[in-house]
């Protein structure tokens, strides 16, 4: 099979988040669809394990805030690959307590939908929650983010708790290396590539910086991870 197919379904890029008893948490998804239009209905994946599945099954609400297209890749690592068990997510973090008590994310957001749980599936490593839709709004008229950007544009890897999570989609080809004039670095840690042609402009890394004159105290966009943890891109 050539799992690159499914590379061709597309998909947004969202924070999802839940909330019960003033704690909350939230992580990045994309396997979000519209299931229905009356009444309408959302429906996203979740991993079993993750701190997000059990708020959303004790809560039995869930809000999504679609980002946007200029949304950091520190947002994106905070919610993408950190834990809330360690970590709290939402400090520093924009947002307002929804109809449904769960957070919205203010910034870098182009809309976004509260939902009651009506029904959930166990699909596996996963479980497909369905919600109700009783919120919604928009927030910019900016572009939304999709995953291909994400991936293309950003750099940016999928955490092995994604439903999409393909061990070796990350690889690429030997004609894409020979391309290259600057070598990529990666992230021993969460998989992020440093590619000196895109540099990391959100952190004031300019396109054509090499890796080697990055400064010492830059770190991972996405995990926080140093200079020291990242290998050159065999």
């Amino acid at each position: 099979m050539n799992v690159q197919a499914l590379h061709k379904i597309s998909y947004g890029m969202y924070i999802l988040t839940s909330g019960k008893d003033n704690k909350f948490n939230g992580q990045i998804v994309n396997s979000v669809i519209q299931a229905t239009a009356e009444p309408a209905t959302i429906a996203v994946c979740v991993n079993h394990d993750n701190l997000t599945h059990k708020f959303i099954e004790n809560s039995k609400v869930f809000t999504l805030s679609t980002l946007l297209e200029d949304a950091s890749m520190n947002l994106i690592g905070n919610f993408g690959f950190k834990s809330g068990r360690d970590i709290d997510k939402f400090k520093g973090i924009n947002f307002r307590t929804g109809r449904n008590g769960a957070p919205i994310i203010l910034d870098s957001v182009a809309a976004f939908l509260e939902c009651e749980l009506i029904n959930q599936m166990d699909i596996g490593s996963h479980t497909m929650f369905l919600g109700r839709v009783i919120d919604g709004d928009i927030l910019s008229d900016k572009n939304p983010m999709t995953y291909a950007y994400y991936h293309t544009i950003k750099g940016g890897k999928a955490p092995k708790s994604a439903p999409h999570y393909i061990a070796d989609e990350e690889k690429i080809s030997v004609k894409e290396k020979e391309g290259n004039k600057m070598d990529k670095y990666v992230c021993t840690i969460c998989g992020y590539v440093y590619d000196p042609e895109k540099g990391d402009p959100d952190e004031g890394i300019e396109p054509g910086t090499k890796f080697d004159d990055i400064p010492d105290d830059w770190t991972c966009p996405i995990c926080g991870a140093g200079k020291e943890d990242f290998e050159k891109e065999d």
